[in-house]
């Protein structure tokens, strides 16, 4: 596994251990309301991802980014389809979505090695 990725994935790990360890219920209900948005419903997980990732680019959270990157690979988006969700990113977050436009292709080569 790539290094920018298992470095993210772990940090998550060890962080989010700590944030459930705390047993603060809002937290918790917070983290699975997370977790069951993004199950199949009305939309499928591909496209809860893709949607996602826009929200997340928009919104210039590079850990977001990457780990819906991360998801996005994980369910099957392909390279058009990830390019397609950056060009919409894009257009609706504008010119300063660029430099998070560069670390998510960063991220998508590091998820493809």
């Amino acid at each position: 596994m790539n290094k920018l990725v298992s470095d993210f994935n772990d940090y998550r790990s060890r962080m989010n251990e700590k944030i459930h360890g705390a047993d603060n219920k809002v937290l918790n209900r917070l983290f699975n309301l997370d977790t069951n948005a993004y199950m199949d419903g009305a939309l499928n997980v591909k496209t809860k991802e893709m949607l996602g990732l826009v929200a997340s680019m928009v919104l210039r959270c590079d850990d977001c980014i990457k780990y819906h990157v991360g998801k996005c690979k994980e369910v099957g988006v392909t390279k058009e389809e990830i390019f397609e969700v950056f060009a919409i990113a894009n257009i609706v977050g504008g010119t300063i979505v660029i430099p998070h436009l560069r670390r998510a292709v960063e991220y998508w080569e590091a998820v493809n090695e």
